[in-house]
């Protein structure tokens, strides 16, 4: 499959995730959003590494690139699920004290 197709589908991803981010106000929807940009990228990482690996591979049978990308790839979704995590902590706590997950009530805490 062409190389375009990964981008396209990408691209359709990680836009989706910003308008998501900018327009939504509840906060366990906006981590889906931020979520939804890390696999675009995600997707991106290992597309390439795909490419390159299959321009490298026909040069030298031996050649073990492709591995790095998808490595890093790995450990992006380490510290996205921490995220996540500490994350879904804070919305758990914020919902306790004020009953609601609507980041606009974020301001109200500050005074």
């Amino acid at each position: 499959m062409p190389i375009n197709y990964y981008i396209i589908l990408a691209v359709a991803l990680f836009s989706i995730g910003v308008a998501g981010v900018l327009t939504r106000r509840n906060a366990i929807i906006i981590f889906m959003c931020i979520e939804l940009m890390l696999n675009a990228v995600n997707l991106l990482l290992v597309a390439f590494s795909k490419m390159h690996y299959a321009t490298v591979a026909t040069g030298l049978p031996e050649a073990t690139t492709g591995v790095e990308a998808q490595l890093f790839v790995f450990f992006i979704m380490v510290v996205a699920a921490a995220e996540v995590s500490v994350g879904l902590a804070i919305i758990v706590m914020m919902y306790r004290n004020i009953h609601s997950v609507d980041v606009n009530f974020l301001n109200r805490l500050k005074h």
